[in-house]
């Protein structure tokens, strides 16, 4: 199988949570579960050098739990796959491609257990490949390096279960979408196939009633929407930061800025700067114990990793100080921006590894 099939899987990340997708090189389309993106209209894609790029979810099928989006970006580059014309057997061999937990890419291997397992009136391929949240949405490949399936998670904390829809779900769908708006959500009715595009509580073309709140959009917390304001003001667009419920990560310049919430009362903002050098240690230290022009930031260390970081009492954005933390939110990626270049020529420390190499 050839490896360079596997640059075609990446990460979505969103306000959710996390999921995986492929793309499909002659619809220049990615795709995914529909769950994995349910409740949102945009989502950031991420391949495995951390790049990331704005998507569109421009199709979605409740039924089928498949969704078809749009990314802003040049994939050219990337190699065809194709989705496989012959069903899978018993004891097939699969390979299952994604982002298990949010976590790094990762491959596994397995048979094929049930070429048809029936459940919730669907048919679906059950594979003893490890399967794990946040591979829904990835593809499942035979040796051929051909799609059979797309990966879903069904079910939680199941030994030597993974679940896949059959391709072959997905070619029909394809075969519908010539001449969609590629500019517009739509949702496609189970019962006729129309794609519905305008906010309707019935299918405009056969009266079937549409899933509940199909349409709806999730809503941010006003403390995400804080956040989210300080992150636009830093030139970066909040939906490509997302990487879980009220969590951000994401590059300013070099350096990698974290967002969170730390025991659901304190606001965390921290940036993985650089690591101690192995020798002459004295200067870089005595640096960090008495630098000037950081308040309102920190400096400390963990092991050798260096960190800058900013600790706000969640009440404070509710305050009357909340325009200042704000701000300092805001000013602490350029900071970081420009401690870990200064620790790098002045001391000699080297960049994180969680550092965008491009950029440094």
């Amino acid at each position: 199988m050839d490896q360079n099939l596997f640059q075609t899987v990446y990460k979505i990340t969103h306000a959710g949570g996390s999921g995986s997708c492929f793309y499909l090189k002659k619809h220049d389309l990615f795709v995914t579960n529909y769950h994995v993106v349910e409740g949102f209209r945009q989502v950031a894609l991420e391949d495995d050098n951390k790049n990331r790029y704005l998507a569109n979810i421009i199709l979605i099928n409740p039924l089928l739990d498949v969704a078809l989006l749009v990314a802003e970006g040049d994939f050219s580059a990337l190699p065809e796959i194709s989705l496989a014309e012959e069903e899978v057997t018993l004891g097939q061999k699969v390979n299952v491609a994604g982002y298990p937990f949010g976590m790094p890419f990762a491959v596994t291997e397995g048979t094929v257990s049930s070429p048809r397992q029936l459940m919730d009136d669907s048919y679906y391929i059950q594979t003893d490949a490890a399967v794990n949240p946040g591979n829904s949405g990835g593809p499942m490949f035979n040796q051929k390096g051909e799609v059979v399936a797309i990966t879903t998670s069904k079910l939680n904390n199941a030994d030597n279960m993974g679940f896949g829809i059959p391709v072959a779900s997905l070619r029909n769908l394809l075969e519908q979408i010539e001449g969609i708006d590629r500019n517009s959500f739509n949702v496609q009715c189970n019962s006729c196939e129309e794609f519905i595009c305008e906010e309707e509580e019935y299918c405009p073309s056969c009266g079937e009633k549409l899933p509940e709140n199909i349409f709806q959009q999730r809503s941010l917390t006003d403390l995400a929407s804080f956040c989210e304001k300080a992150i636009e003001d830093m030139g970066i667009n909040p939906v490509l930061a997302r990487v879980g419920y009220e969590s951000w990560v994401f590059h300013k310049g070099s350096s990698e800025i974290r967002i969170f919430i730390y025991q659901r009362s304190y606001l965390i903002c921290t940036s993985p700067l650089n690591n101690l050098p192995k020798k002459n240690l004295e200067p870089v230290l005595t640096y960090l114990l008495s630098a000037e022009n950081i308040k309102p930031y920190q400096l400390g260390l963990d092991g050798s990793q260096i960190y800058l970081s900013y600790r706000i009492h969640i009440s404070d954005i509710f305050s009357e100080f909340a325009e200042d933390v704000q701000k300092n939110i805001t000013q602490m990626a350029f900071k970081a921006d420009e401690l870990d270049n200064y620790l790098a020529d002045e001391f000699g420390c080297e960049f994180s590894e969680y550092a965008k190499k491009d950029a440094i």
